[in-house]
C-alpha cells in the first residue's frame, strides 16, 4: 500500500451507507415538518433554523464519512477533529434548529399514533427534564469526555468499529444534553437563572483544558496504538499527540468562551428578557409543543 499524501487528507472519503441513509432520512423528516409548521408559525421557524439543522446533519456526515474517520486510527490529530465535530459542532447546530416540533410534524400520522402512549405518559417529560438539568447534563458530558480519553478506554474504542461507534455515540448524545440548557430549543423554557450558564461553560472549558494540557506537555505517548501503526506524512506519534492537544485547547476553548461572552452581553442588555426577573419569563410551553405536533 502506497504511503498517503497530503491530498489524501481531503479526498479519502469512506461513506457508511447505513448511517448516511439515516442522516438523510432525519433531514427529510425535519424539512417536511419545518415546511408544515412554517405555514402557521413563520416567526418561530425562520430559514436560519433550517440552515442550522441541515448544517448539523452535514457536520455529522463529515465526522463519520470524511477523511477525519479514514485517518482517525493512524492520526490522533484527525481523531480529535472528528470528536470536535461530534461534540461541539453538530449538537449545538441541531438544537438551534429547534428540532422537536418539526421532527414530530414531519413524521407520518400512523407512526405518531404508534408513539402516542409514549407521549401521553409522564415518564418521558420527567426523564427529559432530569437529563437536561445543568448538573446532570454537565456531568454526563464530563464523564464521557474524560472517560473516553483515559488510555485504556481509548485503546478499547480503537480495537473495533463497534466500540468506536459506541464512543462516538456517547460523545454526541451527552453533548446534545450539555448544549440543551445553553440553547433551550423552542418550545422548552426554564425559569433557572442564565447567569448559572457562565460557570457551566467555564467549568466545561476547565475539563477540556486539562485534557489538552496533558496531551501537549506530558512528554510521553498516551495511546500506544498510534506508535504501532505506520506513521503517515513522517509525523511522529508524539508530535501528532501535541498537535491534537493544541487543536483541542484552542478550538475547545473558543467553543465554550464565545457562548459565555455572548450570554453575558445579552444578559446585561437592558432590552433583553434574560435580564428580567424569572417571574416575568414565559411559562413552560409544553402545551404549545402538544398543539404544534398535531
Amino acid at each position: 500500500m502506497s504511503s498517503p499524501t497530503l491530498g489524501d487528507l481531503f479526498t479519502e472519503w469512506d461513506i457508511p451507507w447505513i448511517v448516511t441513509s439515516e442522516l438523510a432520512l432525519t433531514a427529510a423528516i425535519y424539512v417536511r415538518g419545518w415546511t408544515r409548521i412554517r405555514r402557521t408559525r413563520p416567526e418561530l421557524f425562520p430559514r436560519w433554523r433550517l440552515v442550522c439543522f441541515l448544517s448539523g446533519i452535514l457536520a455529522l456526515f463529515v465526522a463519520v464519512a470524511s477523511p477525519l474517520d479514514t485517518f482517525s486510527e493512524t492520526l490522533l490529530f484527525m481523531h480529535m477533529i472528528q470528536h470536535f465535530f461530534l461534540m461541539s459542532v453538530a449538537p449545538p447546530l441541531l438544537l438551534l434548529g429547534a428540532p422537536v416540533v418539526p421532527m414530530l410534524r414531519g413524521l407520518p400520522k400512523w407512526f405518531l399514533r404508534l408513539l402516542r402512549p409514549l407521549f401521553t405518559s409522564h415518564a418521558l417529560p420527567a426523564a427529559g427534564r432530569f437529563l437536561t438539568r445543568k448538573r446532570v447534563a454537565w456531568l454526563a458530558m464530563a464523564i464521557a469526555y474524560v472517560g473516553w480519553h483515559i488510555p485504556r478506554a481509548y485503546e478499547f474504542a480503537l480495537a473495533s468499529e463497534n466500540s468506536q461507534t459506541f464512543e462516538h455515540a456517547c460523545f454526541f448524545f451527552t453533548n446534545l444534553l450539555f448544549w440543551w440548557p445553553v440553547i433551550r430549543p423552542w418550545p422548552f423554557r426554564t425559569n433557572q437563572s442564565r447567569w448559572a450558564l457562565i460557570p457551566y461553560l467555564m467549568l466545561a472549558d476547565v475539563v477540556n483544558t486539562a485534557i489538552s494540557a496533558f496531551l501537549c506537555f506530558s512528554g510521553r505517548l498516551f495511546y500506544p496504538s498510534y506508535a504501532i501503526d505506520p506513521r503517515p506524512f513522517g509525523l511522529s506519534a508524539l508530535n501528532d499527540q501535541v498537535a491534537a492537544g493544541a487543536f483541542m485547547w484552542v478550538c475547545g476553548t473558543m467553543v465554550y468562551l464565545v457562548p459565555a461572552l455572548v450570554l453575558v452581553m445579552f444578559i446585561l442588555s437592558p432590552e433583553s428578557s434574560w435580564s428580567r426577573s424569572p417571574k416575568k419569563r414565559p411559562r413552560s410551553r409544553e402545551k404549545q409543543l402538544a398543539g404544534a405536533s398535531q
